[in-house]
């Protein structure tokens, strides 16, 4: 303990201590140093981005100032080789923007023609009941339209004075036809002109009684299907009384759009359905196209011959069919699904994925398509059997291409990258301040600060726009004439309106055309959508099947 109390001695334990610490800390420092330099590297190369828009980039976690998502870092190495006219996707952005891909591959395509249309009466056995005497309907003995009748059956009886007239001469004919025979054989033949029959013409020669009325006998057997005159009425020599159809056998006459008839041709097998009997079928061969077109509906009447044993197909029963036309002038060629196409008028584009890589690389391909086969397409040139194509959401993928600046559906050549905002890195951009890096004080855009801000190409907006604008219709055939008033306007890329929800989707140029013009279009062709209505004469105009007003 003296030893301890001694000032000189307690002086240097303090210093040896103090130099014991001194190397324990100094001597663990530059690692501790090295190791936290090693980390502030690290974060400071990481970049975040965004899975929608992948064209934000920032040095630090946090908000998407587009979409407000939150940011995730991204992978340097898989943006060393990239194709610099190709769009980069990370996964998760195409899982969210829902991109789907197919494999393309040759098929001998089948276009599946649908068409709608009625049952009516064979023209062939229509026949008018006419009168063949003047004179005074004295009794109808068919009453309404509907009843069936026979042929010889009769169906009303005639007052004629010039029958009256007629028969007395034949009577006084009668006694001296041996000495004067021709004109006995005159007043006979004068009564067979009016449909008199040999029986009728001996029953008054040989009871020597004049008949005042005249029977008119149906010459078909049938339906009445007009009743022109009624009980008391004068009618000429001519005149309609019934009009009878033969419905043993119908005609079913479908309307067939312009741009289906070169698909069609006589011969062509026909099923079809009835809306009024349900769970039968029928099918028929075409055996006439109306070689014209109906100038108001744009239309060709395409007409199948077809038994009715029984009477169960009735004039004007609505009739839905299909005609699978083999196209053998596009044999082996490559089919595609519609979805993959973006159409800008004169151009029609798909994107293709890119090979050889981990993550979602597609790159624009303009492509020259064929006939259209329902839900797909013929590919003439462009696409290579075995490439891998976008089928699903394709849009999304030309509105990336389109915030970056590459070629897209409206910019073919590309054009300048979105401008970026502080705290923003657009690819392939460098921040001056710090080294490829925001700033440190950044601060994330609120998306309502995005309002008039231009994330397309430079300092002009982006023309492509996508729309949605509910317009009334029923069946296909007005989804068919629909599509095409939309697609008539000049600007309009693509058109798709759906029979369930009643809405069309339109992606247009903004700078060729609007909403307005579209909704015009649409309206003339007899559909109304929510701005304008359609005139009285475009909508009556329209197929009975189309009629959707109430």
């Amino acid at each position: 303990m003296k030893i301890f109390s001694n000032q000189y001695v307690r002086f240097s334990l303090i210093l040896i201590g103090g130099i014991l610490l001194g190397w324990i800390f100094f001597h663990s420092s530059p690692a501790k140093e090295e190791k936290h330099d090693h980390a502030a590297e690290t974060a400071k190369s990481e970049v975040w981005t965004c899975a929608m828009h992948p064209q934000i980039r920032m040095d630090k976690p946090g908000k998407c100032p587009i979409c407000a998502m939150d940011l995730i870092p991204l992978s340097q190495s898989s943006t060393a080789e990239m194709d610099p006219g190709a769009v980069h996707l990370t996964k998760e952005a195409a899982q969210l923007a829902n991109v789907l891909t197919s494999v393309v591959s040759r098929q001998n395509p089948e276009k599946e023609v649908r068409l709608y249309g009625k049952v009516q009466a064979d023209e062939r056995l229509r026949q008018s009941q006419v009168a063949y005497i003047s004179g005074r309907v004295e009794k109808l003995l068919v009453n309404f339209t509907g009843e069936p009748v026979r042929k010889g059956q009769p169906l009303a009886l005639i007052y004629s004075p010039e029958l009256v007239t007629a028969q007395q001469e034949l009577l006084e004919a009668a006694k001296t036809k041996k000495a004067q025979p021709e004109i006995y054989e005159a007043a006979k033949e004068k009564l067979r002109q009016w449909k008199l029959s040999e029986t009728q013409i001996s029953a008054i020669e040989n009871s020597g009684n004049i008949k005042t009325t005249i029977e008119v006998e149906s010459t078909t057997s049938g339906i009445v299907t007009a009743k022109r005159v009624s009980m008391g009425d004068y009618v000429g020599q001519g005149s309609i009384l019934y009009e009878v159809s033969d419905l043993s056998s119908v005609w079913v006459l479908f309307d067939a759009y312009e741009s289906d008839l070169p698909f069609l041709k006589t011969g062509d097998k026909v099923d079809f359905t009835i809306q009024a009997l349900p769970g039968s079928s029928f099918s028929g061969n075409i055996r006439f196209i109306d070689p014209v077109i109906d100038p108001v509906n744009r239309v060709a009447k395409v007409r199948l011959e077809i038994g009715n044993p029984g009477g169960k197909l009735k004039p004007e029963m609505f009739a839905t069919g299909i005609v699978k036309a083999n196209l053998v002038q596009y044999r082996d060629k490559l089919v595609i699904p519609r979805s993959a196409v973006l159409w800008t008028g004169k151009r029609s584009i798909v994107y293709v994925k890119q090979p050889n890589s981990e993550e979602p690389v597609f790159k624009i391909r303009e492509v020259e398509l064929g006939p259209q086969l329902g839900n797909s397409l013929v590919v003439l040139d462009g696409l290579a059997d075995g490439e891998e194509i976008v089928t699903q959401s394709a849009f999304s993928v030309d509105a990336a291409a389109q915030l970056e600046g590459k070629p897209s559906m409206m910019n073919p050549s590309g054009g300048k990258k979105a401008t970026s905002m502080p705290g923003m890195v657009m690819p392939g951009e460098e921040n001056p301040g710090d080294n490829k890096t925001a700033p440190a004080n950044a601060k994330p855009m609120d998306s309502n600060d995005m309002s008039g801000m231009d994330m397309g190409s430079g300092s002009e907006k982006p023309k492509a726009e996508h729309q949605m604008v509910k317009v009334s219709g029923n069946c296909d055939q007005c989804k068919a004439r629909i599509e095409a008033a939309a697609k008539s306007v000049v600007g309009v890329a693509s058109a798709e309106w759906s029979t369930e929800t009643k809405m069309l989707h339109v992606q247009f140029d903004g700078g060729k055309t609007n909403l307005d013009n579209i909704q015009k279009a649409i309206a003339k062709v007899g559909h109304d959508t929510e701005k304008f209505k359609a005139s009285d004469a475009a909508y009556k105009a329209l197929p009975d099947c189309c009629k959707y007003r109430k």
